[in-house]
């Protein structure tokens, strides 16, 4: 049964309303409703609030490097000490070295630019800040539904936005309800939050139905890739931060590497791989596996006889937005707004989302708190980005516009004219480069490319893919439609696997995709969605967008804890 026979079968759904329904829990999603609940507290006026969040509680789905500026926090709660916040390991040092194959050279500290430095910043545990934001937002008062996925966005007869539809539960991988089978329900909102992260499902279709994106720049992103380690206690340095560029990554690749040392012995390290990279021979994860390797790096993960002793304890990844102003939609629509990476507002130059997500959320709350308290509803929340367009966060996003665009360019020229700008002109810059092509068009056919190979895992430093989802405690319930989807059953084999060789088993991080043989020795692409630890790259970079990423039940997918 499709889901619109399922819905005309069992039917109706029921309804809850709301004043404001929040998609997604993570720092933006919480923000925009712990901000609505602190303004109906300071006035007087109560405003109901529920956030869906899709993971099996709040933070099992968040990942990142993390280093937080205080910034947006410190508006939001001036007390996040006293309230105990995991923000708990100020950094102490930075360092940016670029990598050639045997050596490393670091970069001055008189010559890194302010978006390179990180005093005053901490690193912490995303999961970890989440899941204590959303304490912080149940004791306000705000309702928090986890393992509920926002499914289908809802419209009133004017088109306006009215709100969403969860998922069904207990439907069948052949698509029939199961014993337990529960019908979705519906939120009705005034205004509905959308704060889903980076390639939002909900968010892609409604910045496709109010043409959001007119005149903006094509949305850029990367995939990071991360890992958690336990190492030796002489090995670690509390508060140290490095970053790395170069190998083993070609110039003309984006991205990069990171390692944040954080508490007790533990050290997040990760990879960053621009999406728009040319060579469908590159995968992402084995880039990531082979930087472990290299002498400055590996030195971390041994003790004095070469030998590796530290213990990997976590693994995960997800895509990042990476186009800043320039890919930035306009963010609100009849009933709605989208903050936080569902909209794009990472400051790439600065590897950072979670303030931007915090003070956008903020932002969102503030103009729907005075609609709703003036009686309006389903209509534009134009406040919204005015007062972005006034905000800190519009400046210092403006300051890096061209960061990622440079890196067209090559290595070598984008590092120095960033430098300029950063260093010398200070973010005042006279020009902006503008970029035309989305990320999955920029793939070469196979044929013209020269062939990676990767070392094989050693299963002590480096590792492959399925023990890598082992510890990223991702789960789906099986039996369940796939919710990766093809629009066509016969592309990944007649044009993905002919023409680019299949760059969906490179790309993805999880070992979803794989190309098995038939028994008449014909191909066909095998999706693996139990491994999905929903980072939405294949919907970002299969190059004929014809996968297509749909909501899984709730509660499914990875359950982060510490990243």
């Amino acid at each position: 049964m499709s889901p619109e026979e399922i819905l005309s079968t069992y039917g109706p759904r029921e309804s809850m309303e709301y004043d404001v329904v929040v998609v997604g829990g993570g720092p933006g999603g919480l923000s925009t409703a712990i901000r609505l609940k602190q303004l109906a507290a300071e006035k007087g006026t109560d405003v109901s609030v529920v956030v869906l969040e899709k993971g099996g509680e709040p933070g099992a789905h968040i990942l990142s490097g993390a280093i937080m500026d205080p910034k947006a926090l410190t508006e939001l709660f001036p007390n996040w000490k006293e309230l105990g916040a995991p923000l708990n390991q100020p950094v102490t040092d930075d360092a940016w070295s670029f990598l050639s194959e045997t050596g490393a050279t670091r970069t001055p500290g008189i010559f890194l630019p302010e978006c390179a430095q990180n005093h005053g910043n901490y690193i912490l545990s995303l999961s970890n800040f989440t899941r204590w934001l959303a304490q912080q937002a149940e004791n306000l008062g705000v309702e928090i539904f986890p393992g509920f996925t926002a499914a289908e966005v809802l419209y009133n007869d004017d088109g306006s936005v009215k709100g969403v539809a969860t998922g069904n539960m207990g439907v069948g991988k052949d698509g029939e309800p199961t014993e337990n089978f529960q019908l979705g329900m519906e939120l009705h909102g005034k205004y509905t939050v959308f704060a889903e992260g980076a390639r939002g499902h909900l968010g892609k279709q409604l910045i496709a139905k109010f043409k959001l994106d007119e005149g903006r720049d094509p949305q850029t992103y990367g995939i990071g890739i991360k890992e958690v380690w336990e190492i030796d206690p002489s090995r670690h340095t509390p508060g140290f931060v490095m970053h790395t560029a170069g190998w083993p990554m070609n110039n003309d690749t984006y991205g990069g590497a990171f390692m944040y040392h954080m508490e007790d012995n533990k050290i997040a390290i990760g990879y960053v791989v621009g999406l728009d990279y040319a060579n469908p021979w590159l995968s992402p994860f084995e880039e990531f596996q082979r930087w472990k390797t290299h002498n400055n790096i590996k030195w971390y993960f041994t003790n004095d006889k070469g030998e590796v002793n530290a213990k990997r304890i976590g693994y995960g990844a997800r895509a990042i937005t990476a186009g800043g102003m320039m890919s930035l939609p306009k963010t609100v629509f009849p009933g709605g707004a989208l903050v936080g990476c569902d909209a794009g507002y990472l400051n790439v130059s600065r590897i950072k989302g979670s303030h931007a997500a915090i003070k956008t959320g903020m932002l969102a709350a503030e103009a729907a708190y005075d609609a709703v308290v003036a009686g309006r509803q389903h209509d534009e929340l134009s406040a919204y980005p005015e007062a972005f367009e006034a905000s800190w966060l519009h400046a210092e996003l403006n300051k890096s516009r061209n960061f990622k665009s440079w890196f067209k360019k090559g290595l070598t020229v984008a590092t120095l004219m960033n430098g300029f700008e950063q260093f010398v002109l200070r973010g005042h810059i006279p020009w902006t480069l503008r970029r035309d092509k989305a990320d999955h068009t920029y793939l070469k056919p196979a044929a013209d490319c020269p062939k990676i190979d990767y070392p094989k895992p050693d299963g002590k430093l480096t590792f492959d893919r399925l023990s890598s989802v082992f510890i990223s405690n991702t789960n789906h319930e099986e039996n369940q439609p796939a919710h990766l989807t093809l629009k066509d059953a016969s592309v990944p084999v007649s044009i993905n696997l002919a023409k680019f060789a299949g760059p969906e088993s490179r790309y993805c991080p999880a070992g979803v995709y794989e190309f098995v043989k038939n028994e008449d020795n014909s191909d066909r692409l095998q999706i693996n969605a139990q491994n999905c630890v929903h980072c939405k790259t294949c919907d970002i970079k299969d190059p004929t967008q014809n996968i297509v990423w749909v909501t899984p039940e709730g509660g499914g997918g990875p359950n982060y804890t510490g990243m």
